[in-house]
């Protein structure tokens, strides 16, 4: 008798851990994206940090690969990383923010809005790069800690924060303008062919083959993202290098920059190569790791 009763008792209990688990895993489910996106952006700032480096001195003194390369060369090993603590905390917040909230955006617009599922989703991504210039400070403080004008005024990411505080809020989001255009739209071309791509390409049938085209489509969308808004992160560095003073307009340091090269195109573009190249990388390893975590957690 009591054998039975025990026995009748057992279902509940069930039920209860089951309904106890269940948050949890709706709760793991709906942060996936999140920290999909987070990990896939560590996991590409820590092997693409130096070419980023060689990169963002052409962009903000004009140089060949070469000089570049030079320079880094005289700051020594020990100022190879330097900075990238900001790169790293802008980066891991801003593409958990680029991916999650492009999916959850994605969601709640369908639910509200009657449009077209292109139009949705390009208003999903423009509105996820516009939360994620929140976090410009962090890219504006990269760029002090990586020109060597500033390698006397500080040496760490609390010391740059700091010398920016007496010059107002403000300062950090210089050239927010540039941020906003460049985060809406190449939003908006990354998640919109991201797909038409990946179809394109021959049939995955195992995981590495998958890995592959995924490491593919990102790579080839990073590196025609990157030559299209090259001009647009030019003038953001030009913009961002400059602490206290006037806030020039995007068109009038664009028109200054472009002056100063020449008139030339060759010129503007100068480090576009190596900016194609670690965009092709970049990006390749950013979507593969993310299509991969995503299908692991």
């Amino acid at each position: 008798m009591m054998d039975s009763e025990a026995h009748e008792k057992r279902p509940p209990i069930l039920t209860s851990s089951k309904q106890d688990i269940a948050p949890h895993i709706a709760s793991v489910s709906e942060m996936k994206h999140y920290l999909c996106g987070c990990c896939a952006a560590f996991n590409n700032i820590a092997i693409t940090f130096p070419i980023q480096k060689v990169l963002f001195r052409q962009q903000l003194y004009g140089i060949k690969t070469r000089d570049a390369i030079l320079q880094l060369r005289r700051d020594g090993f020990r100022n190879l990383y330097r900075g990238i603590l900001p790169p790293l905390m802008q980066k891991t917040t801003t593409l958990a923010l680029m991916f999650g909230l492009y999916e959850d955006l994605s969601c709640l617009l369908r639910k509200h809005i009657s449009t077209p599922e292109f139009a949705t989703r390009s208003m999903a991504a423009v509105l996820a790069g516009t939360t994620e210039a929140i976090f410009t400070p962090l890219e504006r403080v990269q760029t002090l800690l990586q020109d060597h004008r500033h390698h006397d005024k500080f040496t760490n990411t609390y010391q740059a924060f700091k010398a920016l505080k007496c010059h107002g809020i403000r300062e950090y989001y210089r050239g927010l303008v540039p941020v906003l255009f460049r985060n809406g739209f190449s939003n908006v071309l990354f998640f919109g062919l991201r797909g038409p791509i990946k179809e394109h390409l021959p049939t995955a049938t195992t995981h590495s083959a998958h890995l592959v085209n995924d490491f593919i489509c990102g790579g080839l969308l990073g590196a025609m993202l990157g030559i299209l808004f090259f001009p647009v992160n030019v003038v953001k560095t030009r913009m961002q290098s400059q602490i206290g003073g006037e806030f020039q307009s995007f068109p009038k340091v664009f028109q200054k920059i472009w002056l100063e090269r020449d008139r030339k195109l060759t010129n503007l573009f100068r480090g576009a190569h190596l900016n194609y190249h670690r965009s092709l990388i970049s990006w390749g390893i950013i979507n593969a790791t993310y299509e991969f975590l995503l299908k692991i957690i």
